[in-house]
């Protein structure tokens, strides 16, 4: 089965805890603070690899997950690092944000590599919080969580020509006389139920051509299978319209012809402007009548590289692929959804807000998972580590952002399950 998209989660790996720990030994009674930090957690990484054809990976699993970073140790021992979880997909794949429907990442080369998802920052032990007045500190501070996102991953072929048409037009056969391609061919609608490609090569220029299967009428809104495979012709320069101008199933070539570029323009009206060659396909079986009524109204539209060819029978062929050719020879690349550079590339995600202030009840409630780690890294028991806590209130912007919100002395502030007045 030919899978082109999918959603799926992912998570990097949160950091490993600072430790908390003291130096002891034989002979020392007093020994300063040797706690380590803690490793980070491993990424979450994209790799495009010209040998994946399909999102196959996809089809079973839909949740991918880091390696977490491990707990500092004493002895100023740090914590391992987690391990990147590396997943290869096609070149042509296109990443999105599925919480804001940006664009995260679109490969276009084979190598080209992406982090979707940053580990946690290690937590560090409690040797960095020693100084002259703090000689003991009694707290290190947990690793940060890994980022998580849901994804949506789509694949859209990187082809040069895109053969379009109604079923039975004939456009696999024409595939696989003007390319080395042999998709399955049958007198009978939708044939081909997934993309082919076949490559064209004439020695000076070689390119790529797919037969995209499923347009009817209505497929951009989801008819047939055209709304599974309309996506894989948005990359193409080029289009090869294939009309049956034998009209043996009762049908009006003409009528096919309009009916397919209104839904490419219904689809993304930038495929209406795309360069387009028309081939009057199944010459042989048509009257000179019907060809001349049919290259005559696709004239009149406008189109003027027309085509009467016969794919099964090897008429008009090579006219057609001398032509294709110089076509593709001059026109330039694709535009894709960025321009940035290749070779690895950290995509910014929306910056998730490391807290938020709910107001219910006249409570001021401090919330988010970013805080819920620094207060259970905190012991309310012990001065010093009170005090980084409150410390990191003010330097975080929350105190800033209560006073925004309104909050006035005597007002009563939550934060997990500590709640206290506040005063200035």
């Amino acid at each position: 089965m030919f899978i082109d998209h999918s959603k799926i989660y992912v998570k990097a790996g949160d950091g490993g805890a600072g430790c908390l720990s003291f130096h002891t030994e034989k002979y020392v009674t007093n020994g300063g603070p040797d706690g380590g930090d803690g490793g980070n957690g491993g990424n979450v990484v994209f790799v495009a690899s010209s040998k994946l054809t399909s999102l196959q990976n996809f089809r079973f699993k839909h949740k991918f997950v880091a390696e977490d970073g491990v707990k500092g140790g004493d002895r100023k021992m740090y914590g391992r690092s987690g391990a990147d979880l590396v997943i290869g997909v096609p070149v042509g794949t296109v990443i999105r944000d599925l919480e804001t429907g940006k664009i995260v990442a679109d490969f276009t080369e084979d190598g080209q590599k992406i982090i979707a998802a940053k580990g946690g920052k290690g937590g560090l032990g409690n040797m960095h919080y020693a100084n002259s007045v703090r000689q003991a500190p009694q707290f290190a501070t947990p690793g940060l969580p890994g980022e998580e996102h849901n994804l949506g991953v789509e694949l859209k072929l990187i082809a040069d020509c895109g053969l379009v048409g109604f079923p039975n037009a004939g456009k696999s056969t024409l595939l696989s006389v003007m390319t080395r391609a042999k998709p399955k061919i049958a007198d009978y609608p939708f044939t081909t139920l997934e993309p082919v490609l076949g490559v064209v090569n004439d020695y000076e220029h070689s390119y790529v051509i797919a037969d995209i299967p499923g347009i009817i009428e209505n497929a951009h809104e989801g008819a047939g299978l055209g709304h599974d495979f309309l996506r894989h012709i948005e990359r193409t320069r080029l289009l090869i319209h294939v009309v049956d101008v034998s009209a043996q199933d009762g049908r009006e070539p003409l009528d096919d012809f309009e009916a397919i570029n209104r839904e490419l323009a219904e689809f993304n009206k930038e495929l209406s402007e795309r360069p387009q060659i028309v081939v009057a396909n199944k010459c042989d079986s048509a009257s000179e009548e019907a060809i001349a009524k049919f290259v005559e109204g696709v004239k009149a539209m406008g189109y003027e590289d027309i085509f009467v060819v016969s794919a099964a029978g090897r008429i008009g062929i090579k006219e057609l692929t001398a032509k294709v050719t110089e076509l593709v020879s001059k026109l330039p690349p694709t535009l894709l959804h960025d321009d940035a550079e290749n070779g690895e590339v950290v995509y910014n995600f929306e910056e998730v807000k490391k807290y938020d202030i709910v107001i219910h009840d006249g409570i001021y409630e401090v919330t988010g998972a970013w805080i819920k780690t620094i207060f259970n890294s905190t012991n309310f028991e012990d001065t010093e580590s009170l005090n980084f806590f409150e410390r990191t209130l003010e330097s975080s912007g929350i105190i800033a952002d209560l006073k925004k919100a309104g909050i006035k002395e005597g007002d009563t502030v939550k934060i997990c399950e500590l709640e206290f007045d506040y005063y200035d």
